[in-house]
């Protein structure tokens, strides 16, 4: 597919915006592999192939294992993943499929056992975040695979 407008330079304001939110986001204290492996599950939801590329890259520059990866699509059924990114990937969920009903009750009863309130503000922060990201990449038709990760092995 070919690109279609190229939000970076028409919108320069809004892109520095989003990437200060980035900062804040990395600066918040949530570990940066939940992170990561939200954003990517969450533009696999919602079939962001430059996001999917993207966070996939990042997440093996800082040394993800591929099986984890691998498995993130069907993670209820793997027991590849701690129990709060676990709670990370159902809130991701909750708050990007609004349409199926607003986030309930015992999703957040769920994540506030492993989240404080700092944390799931931060968490909702990062899926509003990645949710819009998708949803800049995904109408302009950002061509994916031309991502090259920045981030070192820690």
């Amino acid at each position: 597919m070919k690109p279609r407008f190229n939000y970076l330079k028409q919108a320069p304001g809004a892109y520095q915006a989003m990437l200060a939110l980035e900062k804040y986001l990395h600066d918040s204290g949530l570990e940066p592999v939940i992170i990561h492996l939200v954003k990517l599950r969450v533009s696999q939801i919602n079939g962001c192939a430059y996001c999917i590329d993207m966070h996939w890259k990042d997440l093996r520059a800082i040394g993800e294992n591929e099986e984890r990866l691998y498995m993130l699509d069907a993670w209820e059924e793997s027991p590849l993943y701690s129990d709060r990114e676990r709670a990370a990937f159902l809130w991701a969920e909750a708050c990007t499929n609004l349409r199926e009903g607003h986030v309930p009750d015992a999703i957040y009863d769920a994540v506030a056992k492993h989240f404080d309130e700092k944390g799931i503000s931060d968490l909702t922060f990062v899926v509003a975040t990645i949710n819009a990201w998708n949803l800049l990449a995904i109408p302009a038709r950002a061509t994916p695979g031309r991502y090259t990760s920045a981030l070192a092995k820690s």
